[in-house]
């Protein structure tokens, strides 16, 4: 379990390097001496890169071994991250949270199948559980956690302090990883096939709209509660801890939820619901703005729960395709929300209305959810009745 325990290392600090500067942008934005909206596109470039980095590398590297491409995605990852610690300039800075999120998506991608690879069948489960829950507490922990360290000496020792961690991963699994099975390459037709699938392109779109609506409008949280008089002396770190614990509830109760009801439709409808009442509810709380945020966290850690039941639910040469697919759209998401968002900013738009455009967009995931989410379900079944007489006949 040690190679298992590095992997979970390496995906925690993955997580908390993410979203970490959502928490830091107007102090770095003063350090460099530029606005909080043009700072804020790090996290846009580093979520881009993210996203389209593990199929692009996936498409260009096959037959490459696993642990090779896992040791060097975790070391271009350190390094973007060491190249961030030192930025003394926000070019520099953009160019290197490319970087670092070109190395985490490519990672993210290579340690999940690592660790179901290295895990004995009865173990596998608790062997994924880990390594994803690495990722999730590093965002949810580890970014307070993170603002704590840069409240007191400053957001470059936070950089440097996720360099150390990612270099500590990477050395202890230089040291200790062995070969890890490569899965069979799967076919660029079966790649493109999901791009097209009725059944998987309305799941995904509403991901990445939800993604916009939460991922992208957690970069600027910390100007919109400013904006809004919801932070004091205690500063933005408070806040984030009740995001994080919302995080975290969301995340333990989501699958049991799915497993005992199994209605994951309404599910998914709930917590989109419940998005857009938090992020609506933000604005007009102001420094009680707790509350929305515990919701707010919840809804948006739970809501991916239902969402990869469903896509694992296609036929089986489709699922693990589509997966795939929705991890890269909730990155996409999270760069296209707070690129937007940015944008809006610049244009002169109050922070404290961000929430509400948020709200909106989770809105259209909803209507989506609602119209075309149910039509999938139907083609799904459609596609696997054909498949069964096929088979029979």
């Amino acid at each position: 379990m040690r190679k298992i325990w590095l992997l979970m290392l390496g995906a925690f600090t993955l997580g908390l390097d993410a979203y970490v500067m959502a928490g830091l942008l107007p102090v770095v934005a003063a350090d460099l001496g530029t606005t909080v909206s043009l700072a804020g596109q790090m996290v846009t470039v580093f979520t881009l890169a993210y996203a389209v980095s593990a199929p692009l590398v996936a498409g260009l590297v096959q037959g490459v071994r696993p642990r090779v491409l896992i040791i060097a995605s975790l070391g271009v990852f350190t390094l973007g991250n060491g190249l961030t610690a030192l930025a003394p300039s926000l070019a520099v800075l953009l160019l290197s949270r490319a970087v670092a999120g070109v190395g985490a998506g490519v990672y993210s991608a290579l340690s999940t199948a690592a660790a179901s690879a290295l895990a004995p069948q009865e173990r596998r489960g608790r062997a994924l559980a880990l390594v994803m829950g690495g990722m999730s507490t590093g965002t949810v922990l580890g970014v307070p956690l993170g603002v704590l360290l840069a409240e007191r000496a400053g957001w470059r020792a936070t950089m440097w302090a996720v360099t150390g961690l990612g270099a500590l991963a990477l050395a202890g699994l230089a040291a200790w990883l062995t070969q890890v099975p490569a899965d069979p390459p799967v076919p660029v037709r079966a790649r493109l096939g999901a791009l097209t699938d009725r059944a998987v392109v309305p799941v995904v779109g509403v991901s990445f709209l939800a993604a916009v609506a939460s991922l992208g409008l957690y970069t600027y949280l910390a100007p919109v509660l400013a904006d809004a008089g919801g932070v004091g002396e205690g500063g933005v770190a408070p806040y984030l801890w009740a995001w994080g614990i919302g995080g975290i509830l969301g995340s333990v109760c989501a699958g049991p939820l799915v497993d005992r009801t199994g209605r994951v439709m309404a599910l998914v409808t709930g917590l989109l619901l419940s998005l857009i009442l938090a992020e609506a509810a933000l604005p007009l709380l102001g420094a009680a703005a707790h509350p929305a945020l515990v919701l707010w966290g919840a809804a948006g850690w739970a809501f991916q729960v239902p969402q990869q039941h469903r896509l694992l639910a296609l036929r089986a040469e489709r699922g693990t395709v589509a997966l795939a697919l929705n991890n890269s759209a909730l990155y996409l998401g999270s760069a296209v929300g707070s690129g937007l968002a940015g944008l809006a900013l610049s244009a002169g738009l109050p922070p404290e209305r961000l929430p509400w455009a948020a709200a909106a967009v989770a809105g259209v995931g909803l209507g989506v959810h609602l119209v075309w989410g149910r039509r999938s379900e139907t083609h799904t079944q459609r596609t696997d009745t054909g498949d069964a007489r096929t088979r029979q006949a």
